[in-house]
């Protein structure tokens, strides 16, 4: 608490020294929490493509809803153009979305999104993400893929039970997207006639130590075995490997550099985001696959929504669709490993 209201502070003597503008050519970018490594990336990509067009300044709320607040407070008195929010929780974008309006000015949100009254409340309210949904259908997908006909599964059911043994990876509880992709791929596993055993859900926060930490608990207890590890994001699904490595999990037979997947030990394990740390994971055979949320593309439509904001042009002129008035939806895509 001593730590937020320092930097709260800072940012204040800040706003003081530099004085108020009355056109503020700054565009703030509220981030819940920069040591997010999709967070981390997608902020990256926002800054390159905003290069030499905006100058795009970050606040990390370091997972505090009240210290995003705040700093949303003080920026909203520097009268700028627009305001890109990504919420540290959902359910208080109402009075982001409140504060916005008194100053009449716009509100992005990115990544999670508000509930559709909130959104519903405004008429300068906008949110670009993916749907959670498709990103869960797409895990199932891959899953599918491995596992084969449900009334007789491949080889990677090690045990013969014709049940897939599976560990999932949640993120915060309550949280949609979380709750979305976990109930989404077990309904969709059901409904394509699999038998499943959930051996364990383990809430994460979607951070990747302590995934790690509850998957050295989970085996070091763990009697029976485990056939699929799916995780809500990447940064977990990687924190479950380096656990599974430790304990012999995954073999390179032929020390080309490249997990085997014919080994009896290997597991498949699949996550969501698309990171660059997760891709490497893939590229040797460490994780099975991941749904990539493209915070590339959604950064592309993200600016090209700024420029039509700021300079109040027709958003009829967006490259993509703009669904009733608010909403950019970017699609999830798989990519897996080829390696057989």
């Amino acid at each position: 608490m001593k730590k937020i209201y320092l930097i709260t502070l800072m940012l204040s003597i800040t706003f003081i020294l530099s004085g108020c503008k009355s056109d503020n050519l700054e565009i703030p970018l509220f981030l819940y929490n920069e040591e997010d490594p999709y967070i981390k990336e997608f902020k990256t990509h926002i800054l390159n493509e905003s290069s030499g067009l905006h100058d795009i300044v970050s606040y990390d709320a370091q997972n505090s809803q009240l210290l995003q607040n705040e700093m949303i407070e003080l920026v909203l008195e520097k009268n700028p153009k627009v305001l890109i929010v990504n919420p540290v929780d959902r359910l208080g974008a109402y009075t982001l979305i409140d504060k916005a309006k008194m100053y009449d000015i716009p509100i992005v949100f990115i990544n999670r999104e508000p509930l559709k009254t909130d959104m519903m409340s405004w008429n300068k309210v906008y949110y670009i993400g993916a749907p959670a949904k498709h990103s869960a259908e797409l895990q199932t997908e891959m899953i599918i893929d491995i596992f084969g006909n449900p009334n007789e599964l491949s080889q990677m059911d090690t045990n013969g039970d014709n049940i897939i043994q599976l560990v999932l990876l949640k993120g915060e509880l309550g949280h949609q997207d979380a709750e979305i992709r976990s109930d989404v791929v077990i309904q969709e596993l059901e409904d394509y006639g699999y038998d499943i055993e959930i051996v364990s859900i383990e809430p994460c926060e979607w951070k990747t130590e302590i995934a790690y930490t509850k998957m050295n608990l989970l085996l070091a207890r763990l009697t029976g075995s485990i056939e699929l590890v799916i995780s809500n994001n990447d940064a977990m699904a990687i924190g479950a490997i380096d656990s599974l490595v430790e304990y012999g999990y995954f073999i390179d037979t032929n020390e080309d550099g490249v997990i085997d997947r014919e080994t009896e030990t290997w597991i498949p394990v699949i996550g969501i985001d698309g990171i660059a740390e997760a891709n490497n994971y893939i590229d040797s055979g460490l994780l099975y696959g991941t749904v990539i949320n493209d915070s590339e593309k959604m950064s592309e439509v993200l600016i090209e929504l700024l420029n039509l904001l700021i300079s109040e042009g027709n958003l009829d002129n967006l490259s993509v669709k703009l669904e009733d008035e608010k909403y950019i939806w970017i699609d999830y895509k798989k990519y897996e490993s080829n390696k057989d």
